[in-house]
């Protein structure tokens, strides 16, 4: 490890990185553990959406119709139907056990409802500690419970003298057309793994140059001139440049997630990204002194980065005051300017606003680096 202090930003370059390839700790947290995620994390989303979720249908009417509705719900791929029966404490009872999700209630008038043309109820009952499995289960029954509906209310007009295709088109005289551009499947993980990636990269980074400038401050050579503060942070640059386009470009690839839209846009946006962590890591190191201390700041403070980085939790339901100090974080800009250049193939000028912050931070964090690690260092 380093002990003398560099002068130049070549000396700085280069004793950054031979102490980065030194320090095993620091080597496993830049190269290890991108490496680990990128395959590790995006392997629990592979079907990019919850389907085949285990439910049950109690029909209490046993009719034409129930049976029908139950023959489109097998067929829903959003849903599995486990069990078929009219007792609905057994369906409770058997989603208390864990063996099912939800389940559809069909009561027992129906069928005689539908007839006389009064309003028929049929309930549909989920696991809401599960948000997510809950919305599966209860788009899987309405879809299949207003296939049968439609169904009902085609043939009565065609009752009434109406052609199919007449009793089809007033059963639906304005047609609706949903289109979710950027995510085409409506993925979980088309969402989430691609701010993950950048979390991850934020983390990895922070927590590797912390490291390594508390370990400078210890063994006192964390002081160094302007000119050799900027070679270490472009040393500091090159994991972080190659973690991002390793994410950005094979793992998006690998696994099919909306990529490289902008990539001019892109690989300007990643820059800046990196220089705010790198500079607000070695600021951390210089405040922290302690190799240790680091990584208890840092473990501590992850949960906290990730509710305020705003991919988990919308920040316009955030408490005002922590809508303003989640822009103190990388991470809330960097999403924020990553979905719209490498997902939405927005110009770079839509995200002037999110590398600016971007930028300003590296200019906060850098100057106040250079103010304390521009001088020997005490205990």
């Amino acid at each position: 490890m380093t002990s003398h202090h560099p002068t130049s930003l070549r000396s700085g370059f280069v004793a950054t990185l031979r102490d980065v390839l030194r320090d095993k700790g620091a080597l496993m947290i830049f190269v290890a553990a991108p490496l680990f995620y990128a395959f590790f994390y995006p392997w629990f989303f592979g079907p990019e959406v919850v389907t085949r979720i285990p439910v049950a249908v109690v029909d209490q009417d046993h009719s034409a119709l129930s049976r029908s509705i139950h023959r489109l719900a097998l067929a829903n791929p959003r849903i599995e139907v486990k069990a078929v029966g009219a007792d609905e404490r057994a369906a409770q009872a058997a989603m208390s056990r864990g063996e099912i999700d939800g389940y559809l209630v069909l009561p027992d008038d129906l069928k005689a409802h539908v007839a006389r043309g009064m309003p028929a109820m049929v309930t549909v009952v989920s696991n809401g500690a599960y948000p997510l499995i809950s919305k599966a289960v209860q788009y899987g029954f309405s879809e299949a419970v207003g296939a049968a509906s439609a169904g009902v209310e085609i043939r009565q007009r065609e009752a009434k003298g109406q052609s199919p295709r007449q009793a089809g088109e007033s059963r639906t005289p304005v047609d609706f057309r949903a289109m979710a551009l950027f995510n085409p499947t409506e993925g979980y993980s088309s969402f989430i793994v691609p701010a993950v990636a950048l979390f991850i990269m934020h983390q990895t980074l922070l927590m590797g140059v912390g490291m390594l400038v508390a370990t400078w401050v210890e063994r006192g050579a964390a002081y160094a001139s302007p000119m050799a503060w900027i070679g270490r942070w472009l040393a500091f640059l090159l994991p972080g440049l190659v973690s991002g386009l390793f994410y950005f470009g094979w793992v998006f690839w690998l696994y099919g997630y909306p990529r490289a839209n902008n990539v001019a846009g892109s690989l300007v946006f990643l820059v800046l990204y990196v220089s705010a962590i790198v500079t607000l890591g070695s600021l951390v190191g210089l405040w922290c002194r302690d190799r240790e201390r680091v990584l208890q700041v840092l473990l501590f403070s992850t949960l906290p980065m990730v509710f305020l980085a705003g991919f988990s939790w919308p920040p316009e339901a955030l408490p005002l005051p922590l809508q303003y100090l989640r822009w103190l974080i990388p991470t809330t800009s960097g999403v924020q300017a990553a979905l719209r250049l490498n997902q939405m193939g927005a110009p770079l000028q839509s995200v002037m606003p999110y590398l600016g912050c971007l930028l300003a931070l590296t200019v906060v964090a850098g100057s106040f680096v250079l103010k304390f690690g521009g001088k020997p260092q005490g205990d």
